[in-house]
């Protein structure tokens, strides 16, 4: 079809006749390319062949049209004019590529980073791998559920002010374990077992052992004082 149909009008104009050039006609439908002179929300101004009209973004468009870029417009029978997809970029647009569907989930480009904004993301799947140099996971609150978690690490540091941990059993193996508290360190069990294979060293200001029926030292050599 030809672009004669198209006249230069005011954009005021255009959007009463809401009529667009039909460089490809598919029954009642037509599409055709154009360039975004301006951006009202979801709502965009195109610019074809002298004239303006108002265009909406379709919902298969997941990349959100900037000024300066050139779309493909599909307008229906019923008149509507849609932006169905960026054909090319601005390259003077210095604005990040966002990539957003309908609603609240946004996924933003910008240069070598990708976000994704979402109220609810969630991903699923037999198996989920991240390989990455540098991970950084910030949260509020955050839970982690499974029948058996592994770190490795050649260093793992965890600062907190609250450590609480409930275990059936725990088994520690370390070539030097150094533990420094201040304040109060205390231990309490049924039965506790401190063996050394060389020397066994308790001091403080004051020392004091107490045993409500038997208290018994044994040794080859015994030094008091």
């Amino acid at each position: 079809m030809s672009h004669s149909n198209i006249s230069a009008a005011s954009p005021r104009r255009a959007r009463t006749r809401r009529t667009a050039p039909a460089a490809r006609a598919v029954g009642d439908a037509s599409f055709w390319s154009a360039t975004v002179q301006a951006c009202e929300g979801e709502r965009f101004v195109v610019a074809c062949g002298g004239a303006l009209l108002h265009a909406r973004q379709a919902s298969s468009c997941l990349l959100v049209p900037g000024v300066g870029d050139t779309v493909a417009c599909l307008t229906t029978g019923a008149l509507d004019t849609w932006v169905v997809a960026v054909l090319q970029r601005d390259a003077k647009n210095p604005a990040p590529q966002l990539l957003q569907c309908h609603g609240d989930t946004r996924l933003v480009v910008s240069g070598g980073a990708l976000r994704i904004e979402a109220p609810d993301l969630q991903l699923h799947g037999d198996r989920l791998g991240v390989t990455a140099p540098q991970l950084t996971v910030s949260t509020e609150t955050a839970e982690v559920v499974g029948r058996h978690l592994r770190v490795i690490g050649s260093t793992v540091k965890v600062v907190g002010s609250v450590l609480s941990t409930v275990m059936d059993r725990v088994n520690h193996f370390s070539r030097n374990y150094l533990r420094t508290t201040r304040g109060v360190d205390r231990v309490s069990a049924t039965h506790i077992e401190c063996e050394a294979e060389q020397l066994l060293r308790l001091q403080g200001e004051h020392a004091l052992v107490n045993g409500t029926k038997l208290v018994k030292a044994r040794g080859a050599q015994i030094h008091f004082g």
